[in-house]
């Protein structure tokens, strides 16, 4: 029988029994994050490129060990204390470390000496941990993907994938030579290089038989390995002592339904793919007769989601798009990766956690990864724990509760995240992510991301309204979310239309109520891109209404860093905009920026001057505006992420102070006062990097404060959103 779990059923039970666990259930949090690049040695420039991928950990559970394949080495991560890791250094290898596993006091690392893919080469090392020196190379003859060490600990397996060259006839197989699979004895950790041997495995499959490509390797207690043939889309049962193929079969086709196949800048989760081979990367035993596998896709296919299989080839379960729908529920959807392979699921991680039985899915391009309990059927889903920008490695650590991710993307040559590894504590207590999901609605979640504006509902309490910005420039938005649920729910979806279509050339930034039942919003554009400056009032029903042009002089000399919030201030002939200008603009003074107003009734332009924060690095500029009171609130962030960020404040002006001079003259400046530092806030959410874009800030009818990060739709960027209430200091 294949057990299957619905779509809409799995994403239901991640959002209530994941969401509200019961009481006394164990549930991972992140604790801490570490980025790799304090790794780096003391003669390589701070900018370097680093990457964690396959990570491990020592039998003792205090020395984390990780393949990073830029720096040429391995990097070691001192966890005694999990919460506070400490760098250990790092090691190079003379090649490129593609994966670690750890023998005793050893670790395994395969190195990639290829000159290139034609003629593929490559070492296993043996390195002992404590000493950090190498002990033992052997020559494997090719170009080493996947180890791993059989759990009695007497063999090592490794896949040696001589990958194909996608520049070369476009990808296509076969492209030689062939890889295999080597098996090696084990002395105490050591490799043994005169035990080793190398396992045929061509023949087998029906996609290029002639030319395997051997990509993931795994062991059971029975020394069986399973190996996947990527490419070929095919799965190997070898005898690990004897190195004889037991059975094999193909990991087969799926039809999928309710996915998002247009990259489009719409989320639309309608269409579907018939016959996707699932071209696995890991593999993992769940037992000694279960696998399960993580079906990225390579060259052909790639089916967003995860498989498991007995050793024989029966399909026991297929999840089909279901996590992938439960990764967009959170706001981790990779629109950009529509056309391609959607999330893509490629590390898998397996263990028993107080006798429970768990297996831990990453999908790369949602930067999630995903907690599942292994019932022996239908397999549920627990949890989604954010994971830096693109998770390649874990490993679990069953002994002292931890579960680790390692994340390869290192985006330091823009200004980016680094590269980091993520630790994570199974413990009694509540959820810290996510903090923002949204309804299930026609079998599917309604897709949202890069959240960048805020304003509360006018009559009830929790009730917030939130915009998203060109990111998703052929479907823009305005969520209703539903603060008073945990996590905060968005349970509608409005759409922005213009003669009854998707609104196109919009960059919502901010959101105001029009006091009429409808909304202002503002576009904060971008004249490279032909998407205007402007002001738009929509009705209760999405529609425009009223497009309002920015005035010429306020034009002159603009930037596409404009309109980042707006807010309303009066009634009737007397209700004027105000809206916070981002960056300097034209001839504003450096450091100075422009908070405008506009008067609907009469029509009039006017603006103030807004002094800004200084920083040492990067910029500082604005993100929101919203009044409160006798004050309106602005949000002002520099463009720093993780240690770098130093400013992320929100400041209040006086509405009495708001006397707007005349556009092209001079202009009067407004004195700001600091209302809260949201960097405290950013650094404890979940634990993570401090993410640059706080961009979201309101009140709601109860003047309950909430902010909100933009994740950017998941395109170089972790994906994570945090919403949160903000508790503000007396004014005083």
């Amino acid at each position: 029988m294949a057990f299957r779990f619905s779509q809409m059923a799995l994403t239901a039970a991640m959002l209530t029994s994941a969401a509200f666990p019961a009481a006394a259930e164990p549930v991972f949090n992140r604790i801490a994050s570490f980025p790799v690049a304090k790794n780096l040695p003391a003669d390589k420039d701070a900018k370097s490129v680093t990457s964690a991928e396959i990570i491990t950990a020592s039998e003792d559970g205090k020395t984390l060990i990780y393949s990073d394949s830029p720096l040429g080495g391995i990097g070691f991560i001192d966890i005694t204390d999990a919460k506070a890791p400490k760098a250990g250094g790092a090691l190079l290898l003379e090649g490129e470390p593609t994966s670690v596993a750890v023998a005793g006091l050893k670790v395994l690392a395969g190195v990639n000496t290829s000159e290139n893919r034609a003629k593929p080469s490559g070492k296993l090392v043996t390195v002992d941990i404590a000493a950090k020196k190498i002990e033992a190379s052997c020559d494997l003859g090719g170009q080493p993907d996947s180890v791993a060490v059989s759990p009695d600990k007497t063999f090592a397996a490794i896949a040696i994938e001589n990958e194909r060259d996608e520049e070369v006839n476009e990808g296509a197989l076969p492209q030689m030579p062939a890889g295999y699979l080597v098996t090696v004895g084990l002395k105490d950790g050591v490799a043994d290089c005169g035990t080793l041997k190398k396992i045929d495995v061509t023949g087998l499959a029906e996609i290029s038989p002639e030319d395997p490509e051997p990509e993931f390797v795994s062991i059971n207690a029975n020394g069986e390995i399973a190996l996947t043939l990527q490419e070929n889309n095919h799965i190997v049962i070898i005898d690990g002592k004897t190195g004889t193929v037991k059975t094999h079969f193909s990991a087969g086709t799926v039809n999928l339904e309710g996915i998002d196949t247009k990259t489009d800048g719409q989320l639309k989760f309608t269409d579907k793919q018939e016959g996707r081979k699932r071209e696995p990367d890991a593999v993992k035993w769940l037992d000694n007769d279960r696998i399960v596998i993580a079906n990225e896709g390579d060259w052909q296919g790639g089916s967003r989601g995860f498989t498991i299989f007995d050793k024989t080839g029966k399909l026991l379960y297929e999840a089909g798009a279901s996590l992938e729908h439960a990764v967009a529920a959170i706001g981790h959807y990779p629109e950009k990766r529509s056309k391609a392979k959607g999330i893509e699921p490629e590390g898998l991680e397996t263990a028993t956690f107080d006798g429970q039985k768990y297996f831990f899915v990453l999908a790369e391009r949602a930067s999630i990864a995903a907690v599942y309990k292994d019932t022996g059927a239908e397999p549920q889903l627990t949890q989604l724990l954010p994971s830096g920008i693109s998770p390649e490695g874990a490993v679990a650590i069953p002994a002292r509760n931890l579960f680790v991710t390692a994340n390869e993307a290192d985006l330091v040559e823009d200004g980016g995240a680094r590269s980091h590894v993520m630790i994570y504590e199974r413990a009694e207590g509540e959820l810290a992510y996510p903090q923002l999901v949204s309804a299930t609605v026609d079998g599917a979640p309604i897709g949202w991301g890069a959240l960048s504006g805020l304003v509360g509902d006018a009559e009830k309490p929790g009730i917030l309204y939130a915009v998203s910005d060109s990111v998703y420039g052929n479907q823009p938005s305005i969520y209703t979310i539903d603060a008073t649920k945990k996590p905060a729910t968005i349970t509608n979806v409005l759409r922005v239309k213009r003669d009854g279509i998707a609104a196109q050339k919009l960059d919502i930034e901010g959101i105001t109520l029009d006091g009429k039942g409808g909304f202002w919003l503002a576009s904060e554009g971008d004249s490279a891109k032909l998407v205007p400056h402007a002001l738009y009032n929509v009705n209760a029903k999405g529609e425009i209404k009223a497009e309002i042009a920015l005035p010429k002089e306020l034009l002159a000399g603009d930037t596409r860093f404009g309109f980042e919030g707006v807010t309303l201030i009066g009634k009737g002939d007397d209700a004027t905009l105000w809206m916070a200008v981002q960056r300097e603009w034209g001839t504003d003074e450096k450091g100075f920026v422009k908070l405008v107003s506009y008067n609907p009734k009469s029509k009039e332009w006017g603006a103030v001057r807004y002094p800004l924060d200084k920083t040492e690095a990067g910029w500082v500029g604005l993100s929101e505006i919203t009044a409160q009171g006798d004050n309106v609130y602005i949000v002002e962030r520099d463009n720093q992420i993780g240690d770098k960020a130093k400013i992320k404040k929100l400041y209040r002006v006086a509405i009495a102070d708001l006397k707007p001079g005349k556009i092209g003259g001079e202009l009067p400046l407004v004195t700001k006062q600091e209302a809260h530092d949201f960097l405290p806030d950013l650094k404890a959410q979940t634990n993570g990097y401090v993410v640059d874009k706080l961009e979201g800030f309101t009140f709601d009818k109860a003047g309950t404060a909430y902010a909100v990060t933009d994740n950017d739709g998941v395109d170089d960027s972790s994906g994570e959103t945090l919403f949160f209430k903000v508790e503000m200091k007396a004014i005083n």
